[in-house]
Parts: structure tokens; sequence; C-alpha cells
């Protein structure tokens, strides 16, 4: 009987622009208050009338949400209208999620949706917070950076700027990664000059990184824990390993590459030696935290589209986007939670400290 309701939230969701932030009633409540607009542009989707789905952040997505609503509504019950179009689940990013259900994280969970709320928390706007706040006090100061960078941005640091970062910090993005992350939205915001581009990005991604820092303080000490263990598991030369909760077999495939340059009076080359097996200890390090993320967020995609099969809710997944019917989301919302709960109750971390060290036995002894 919610099918309709969860049709109408996955349309704000798709129109965006503010409105996917509130809370889901709000959400439902936005979609009803255009459903004019939508039964128009399910008829003719370039009518005056239905130019609403046009201002969506994800147009072709809402164009699609409105035929179905369209089928529903003029179904005459639809309630039992059978939909056919998948409804997302998105988790709040996720990465940083699993880090703060690892270092039992009470303040970063409540940033990245863990734990009850009125309102969904959006973690790239508490950073953005923070971030602003140093900047505000860094320009009353006499920092140029900071003062060049509120005058050109209307007085504030927004939202996206700082996203990209936030959302990649938990896969290990460096600090020359974040300042080109940013250099690019203020390349597209039409700053010209390279090099105030350059200093004023450096100085961003800088307040960014630390501002994830403090937001997850406990969790970005589980992320400098995992680095600091995979330097210590690699001394041996051998590649670090492990299983994912679920029991599959990892092995991070990096290695130093074996290149010999061959010159000639015309021109020089390389030849890679695909069958060197020294490691890479740089890569093996820094790559190991999000790897290992990453295997516990597939641990829990599978987990949870197991226990939908067990009772035939159909489900999709890409990523952290949890996909099912309309019917179907709110029982998958349960079991997406209790999964995540399940998941996290087990002693992952010092089962992770086992597994490395059967792999390297040295570990054992520190």
């Amino acid at each position: 009987e919610r099918g309709l309701q969860w049709l109408l939230i996955q349309a704000t969701n798709c129109y965006g622009n503010g409105y996917d932030k509130l809370p889901l009633d709000q959400r439902a409540a936005h979609a009803r208050e255009h459903l004019p607009a939508m039964l128009a542009a399910a008829q003719d989707p370039l009518c005056d009338a239905a130019q609403w789905w046009m201002r969506g952040e994800n147009p072709w997505q809402l164009l699609a949400c409105c035929m179905e609503v369209a089928a529903a509504v003029r179904s005459g019950n639809p309630a039992a209208y059978e939909s056919r179009l998948p409804v997302h689940q998105d988790g709040s990013c996720n990465g940083l999620q699993h880090y703060a259900a690892l270092a039992r994280d009470a303040k970063g969970a409540a940033a990245v949706n863990l734990v009850p709320s009125g309102a969904p928390q959006d973690v790239y706007s508490a950073v953005r917070a923070l971030v602003e706040e140093w900047v505000v006090r860094d320009a009353g100061a006499g920092r140029s950076e900071a003062a060049k960078l509120l005058a050109r941005n209307g007085g504030t640091v927004d939202r996206k700027l700082v996203k990209q970062t936030v959302m990649t910090s938990v896969y290990g993005v460096t600090l020359v990664g974040a300042r080109g992350q940013i250099s690019n939205r203020l390349f597209e915001r039409g700053w010209s000059n390279e090099a105030e581009v350059f200093q004023v990005a450096s100085y961003l991604a800088r307040l960014t990184l630390a501002s994830v820092g403090t937001v997850f303080a406990n969790a970005k000490g589980v992320m400098d824990w995992l680095a600091k263990y995979a330097a210590t598991a690699t001394q041996d030369g051998a590649p670090v390993t492990w299983r994912s909760p679920l029991g599959f077999p990892i092995v991070q495939p990096y290695y130093q590459d074996a290149r010999t340059t061959v010159r000639t009076g015309l021109q020089a080359f390389a030849l890679l030696d695909t069958t060197a097996t020294a490691i890479c200890k740089r890569s093996q390090r820094t790559a190991f935290p999000p790897n290992y993320v990453h295997s516990l967020d597939s641990a829990h995609m599978m987990m949870t589209a197991m226990a939908c099969s067990q009772e035939n809710i159909t489900f999709a997944g890409v990523h952290d986007s949890f996909w099912t019917h309309a019917a179907s989301v709110d029982r998958m919302g349960e079991l997406l939670r209790a999964e995540f709960v399940a998941l996290h109750s087990r002693p992952l971390l010092p089962q992770l400290v086992q597994q490395l060290a059967g792999s390297a036995p040295h570990l054992a002894r520190t």
C-alpha cells in the first residue's frame, strides 16, 4: 500500500535541488504538489505543463518516474498496480558509515545517518560548515587565500566545493588529489588565474581533509591504524591478503614496475616485465584501508541480497545504492539495516588481525 508513496519519494530524489534532503514524508508531499506536472509529462514530456521534470538534477530518471506514477494513478487502484520501476535506497557516504561502525564512533555515526534522526543528516554539509568556520576565521586574521575565496564565492564555502573531497577521503585521496578536485570546481566557476587557483585550492584541500578528520576523529584513527598495519604486514615482501566477512579471499595486486628502456637512434621505448614479483609497499599501504572497507561494503550488499532472495524480494545494487520495487522498499530497508548490524556485530578488526598474522607471521610479535 505504500508503493505509490515510495514512487513519489523516488521522484523527489531524482528532482534533487535540495528537496532530496527533506524528511521522507516531505519529499512525498513535494512530489504530490507537482502531480499535475508529472501526469502531463507522462502524456507529453515537451508540453508547457510538463516542464518540472526538465529542472530535475536527474531529468531522465525523473521522467521515467513521472510515467510510472501516472500509470499507477490512472490504473484506478495504485495499491494493486504492478510497478516495475526500481526505487533506490542510497547509503550516506557509505565508506564513512563503515568506518564509524568499526570505530563505534557515535558522533560520526550520527553524521552519516546510522542513528535515528528526524531529518536526514548530510555529512557534506557538516564538513562544509566547519571548513567555512575556519575560512572565516583565517580571513579575519588576514590570510589571503581565505579572503580571496570568500570574496569570489559570495562570502561562503558551499557544499559542492568540498563534496568530492569528503566523498573520496575515505578511499585515500591525497592532498594533491584533493587539490585537483577543488581546482576543477573553481575553474567551473570562472576562476581563470591558475596560480591563484593553485593557491586557494591547496589551502581549501588541507582544511577539508582536516575537517573530515575532526568530524570523524575515531574513524580516522581506524583508517590510520589500517594503513600502519598494512605497512607492517608487508615487511616480509608479501602482498596484503585477507578474507572478506563472507570468506572471499582478497590479494592486493600492487607490484613494482619492472621496466627496461630500449633506446634507438630514432626513439626510446619501455618494455614492461609482467612477471615481476616485488611488491610496491607504498601502494600496498595506501590502498589497504579503502580496499578493506570495499570488502565490508561488498559483504553487506551480498548479505542484503541473500536476505532479500529468501523473501522473494527482487534486488539490484550499484555500489552503495540498493534497488527494489516500490512495494518492497520498506522491507528491503529493514533487511539492509539488520544485515549492517549483523555485519558490524562481528569482531571484524580482531578477525582481520588474525588473518593478517596468518599470512605475515611476524605480525604476531607486534
